[in-house]
């Protein structure tokens, strides 16, 4: 690993920027100072007053591969989420074949393995597969999840009986369940009463706020059942923060540790049944867009910690697969490249405190998720160097045809972000400007369960 120091920077630490300089050795953060008096390095890079920040993990995308390598795949899934600053993601099971047994779980560690240039960590998935997620657990899943309680790209969706089941197990293994939380019968009534109408907008009411928080308090009943420890992905709705708000009070006052967590996506913070005019069918996602009321609760709900996290749902389609009508078109929208570029905006913008931002893209994912067990999510001594550099004066327009998905299109064309000068992971710059990393310089992120082949 290179010897790096970089100077003339700010850094974020004991809660206020303040001048420093940083210096990494062997992929790790080793001093954090005013000023150091370095010898033999490798390389000085001056971040002329620009930010030294801690990189983005996002706990939610799907790489699409295997199987939908059309879409996007490990090498350039990596490279797009290098390119925004972000240096860990947990990817999802519902590719071709879904990761729900041994043997697509490896086949998937072995091609982000070969291919991604960021560390990773892989979803088990759950459908009727209940008895394999004990070997999923011991070859080194990081959670279960995305848990569909509907239907949804992939068709993943169980019942509520299987849900049951399966949280009882998780449970047992001492793991956590990812639930994607959207009423399965709610859906069908209310696509049923609409299927005469082709309007983009008819998909935000064929999933209405009461769809997703229904399936949130019945998932949240079972949980507490079992005692499950239970993250809920890409919440949308205000009733839902309503309900997750309550049971984090309820648990605290009991003096018992908060075992529910909650994560809010870029486009469900920043996006809304406004912009279905400007994006039609490539705007359709699944929970989908809201009316204006919700963003401006999600963003409160983020900053007072009811919301623990921002996390992508990058999830892209061709953009010949989307421009198609609004029941025909697939659900999901890219994300992983604009996430950070987005919130720092919003920083720049006093929506969110810098601090704040760094908890929910960084700190706050790897605790939840386990991965401060691999030094990641925290800018200090020790540490992964992990790092972002960044000038928040250097806004730029958003276009999808200066991203790196294979998707070739944003659903934030034409809006502000803040993108890297360079990305670090584990101490190596693997963006500045462009990919400098080779394809494998990622590294598989083993789940607590992780049981060696040997044992």
């Amino acid at each position: 690993m290179p010897d790096i120091l970089i100077k003339n920077t700010k850094v974020y630490v004991n809660n206020y920027l303040q001048p420093a300089e940083v210096l990494i050795e062997d992929g790790k953060i080793i001093k954090i100072a005013r000023q150091i008096d370095a010898q033999r390095l490798n390389e000085v890079i001056d971040a002329k007053g620009a930010l030294t920040l801690p990189a983005g993990i996002d706990a939610h995308v799907h790489f699409r591969e295997p199987g939908l390598i059309e879409k996007e795949d490990w090498y350039t899934g990596s490279c797009s989420a290098a390119a925004g600053g972000v240096t860990t993601v947990i990817d999802h099971p519902n590719t071709i074949p879904p990761t729900i047994d041994k043997k697509s779980f490896r086949e998937k560690v072995k091609l982000a393995n070969r291919k991604s240039i960021i560390d990773f960590g892989i979803y088990g998935g759950v459908t009727g597969n209940i008895e394999k997620l004990p070997e999923l657990w011991e070859l080194g899943a990081t959670a279960f999840g995305e848990i569909f309680m509907a239907e949804s790209t992939g068709a993943l969706n169980i019942s509520e009986e299987t849900l049951d089941e399966a949280l009882a197990v998780i449970k047992e293994l001492g793991a956590m369940a990812c639930i994607h939380a959207e009423d399965e019968k709610i859906r069908q009534e209310c696509e049923a009463y609409l299927k005469n109408d082709f309007t983009p907008q008819s998909h935000s009411r064929a999933r209405p706020n009461l769809c997703e928080a229904f399936a949130a308090e019945k998932a949240l009943k079972l949980a507490k059942k079992h005692g499950t420890q239970t993250h809920f992905c890409h919440i949308s709705a205000f009733e839902t923060v309503g309900l997750l708000r309550k049971e984090k009070y309820l648990q605290q006052s009991s003096g018992a540790p908060c075992n529910v967590t909650s994560e809010v996506t870029p486009h469900h913070l920043f996006l809304s049944t406004r912009d279905w005019e400007r994006l039609g069918s490539f705007g359709k996602m699944n929970p989908p867009l809201r009316d204006r009321r919700n963003p401006k609760m999600l963003l409160n709900a983020l900053n007072d910690g009811t919301i623990d996290i921002v996390a992508t749902d990058h999830a892209p389609h061709t953009e010949a697969e989307k421009d198609v009508g609004i029941k025909s078109a697939p659900s999901g929208v890219p994300g992983v490249e604009t996430f950070l570029p987005l919130m720092l905006v919003a920083v720049k913008r006093n929506l969110i405190p810098i601090g704040r931002m760094i908890d929910v893209t960084s700190k706050n994912p790897a605790r939840i998720f386990g991965l401060n067990r691999y030094s990641k999510g925290i800018f200090a001594e020790g540490y992964d160097a992990d790092l972002i550099i960044v000038d928040p004066s250097n806004i730029t327009t958003i276009k999808g045809d200066n991203l790196h998905s294979k998707a070739g299109w944003t659903p934030y064309e034409g809006m502000d972000g803040i993108f890297p000068e360079h990305t670090l992971s584990r101490g190596e710059i693997i963006w500045d400007g462009e990919v400098l990393a080779s394809r494998g310089h990622g590294s598989f992120l083993p789940g607590k369960g992780l049981i060696s082949e040997e044992d």
